[in-house]
């Protein structure tokens, strides 16, 4: 697919998989903490966060220092400590010194959903990781009704307060979709927020694989891409999630894994493979089709046709007569016949 990096996610990895990495040549963001003090769930790692950070913060770097592919360490992701100002960063700096005490030749961070540049927090980590918050919150038209927290891409001020930190996309899409599953109508944006009957059904639990479609706080692969292109002094973006996992089935909660992965449980690449490949892999002649070409029950009704691929044009045929050749503008990442019948 083209890619080069691996941000573990939220916990101690096995040794095996930094194993992997360490002999396929992907860099690590090596991270151990969801939760400190503050809590996310009642019976979560708060319970015993004051008595064990510190063991398990050093029992972690002294297993793993070692490991060449291990480029950061990051002490936090999304903790409930981005609330509390001082004291939140005053927790932070502490796990950072303990980082810092166990090894010196390697960066922190600590990913952030809510703090801001002029916020105490940021300032206690090396690295600027943002979740979401770099290119935006419900942010894009077709998110305008939805209610929660709402970001402008926060890129710009994040380099403006902090010229010399690097800075990353720690989170970044939170795409849904199933694979093999096309759903009509299809949006016409962009990046939208999935919705019963626009690129969900709730009745089968599935999700369309335009690979348009969002939780409510995410973004698209397109709209990514746009906002890591625009700003490029961003290092580079962590796709939630590579593979489905048990659990979050946002936003069908009775349904069994989640939909955010580029690759399915059975461990089939969804369309948005494809996609990443197209824009990570640009020496690697390919393109991808998209939706399946058989489709007896809609003779006669709209079926959008999207096309990935590495090429800067392409030109599609139906039934052997040419319906056009488009080529890609400026931070568009697919070509589209949104009118094939």
């Amino acid at each position: 697919m083209g890619t080069n990096a691996i941000r573990m996610a939220h916990n101690p990895p096995a040794p095996e998989l930094l194993e992997l990495t360490d002999k396929m040549g992907f860099l690590v963001v090596n991270e151990v903490f969801d939760v400190w003090e503050r809590k996310k769930r009642p019976l979560d790692f708060h319970l015993i966060f004051p008595d064990w950070h510190e063991q398990d913060l050093r029992a972690l770097i002294r297993r793993d220092r070692n490991n060449p592919s291990v480029i950061m360490w990051s002490f936090g992701n999304e903790v409930g400590e981005q609330y509390t100002e001082e004291e939140g960063a005053a927790l932070a700096n502490r796990l950072h010194n303990i980082v810092k005490e166990e090894d010196t030749t390697r960066p922190t961070t600590a990913s952030m959903n809510y703090a801001k540049p002029h916020m105490p927090f940021p300032g206690s980590m090396d690295v600027i990781s943002l979740n979401y918050q770099g290119e935006g919150i419900r942010d894009a038209p077709a998110y305008a009704d939805l209610q929660g927290i709402r970001t402008s891409p926060l890129y710009p001020a994040f380099h403006e307060a902090f010229p010399d930190k690097v800075i990353l996309s720690s989170e970044n899409a939170a795409a849904l979709s199933s694979r093999g599953e096309y759903l009509f109508p299809v949006a016409e944006g962009i990046s939208a927020p999935v919705r019963d009957g626009l690129g969900g059904d709730p009745k089968t639990k599935q999700f369309s694989a335009y690979e348009l479609y969002t939780a409510p706080f995410g973004s698209s692969a397109d709209k990514v891409f746009g906002s890591l292109d625009r700003h490029p002094y961003v290092a580079g973006g962590f796709v939630w999630s590579g593979w489905d996992y048990l659990g979050e089935p946002t936003p069908y909660y009775e349904a069994r894994s989640s939909y955010f992965g580029v690759i399915d449980l059975a461990g089939f690449k969804k369309d948005r493979f494809y996609l990443y490949q197209a824009n990570w892999r640009p020496d690697f002649p390919m393109a991808h089709i998209l939706p399946h070409w058989t489709w007896p029950e809609r003779v006669g009704e709209v079926t959008p046709v999207h096309v990935f691929t590495s090429g800067d044009e392409a030109e599609l045929f139906l039934n052997g007569k040419s319906l056009g050749r488009k080529k890609k503008g400026k931070y568009e990442y697919r070509l589209r016949w949104d009118e094939v019948t």
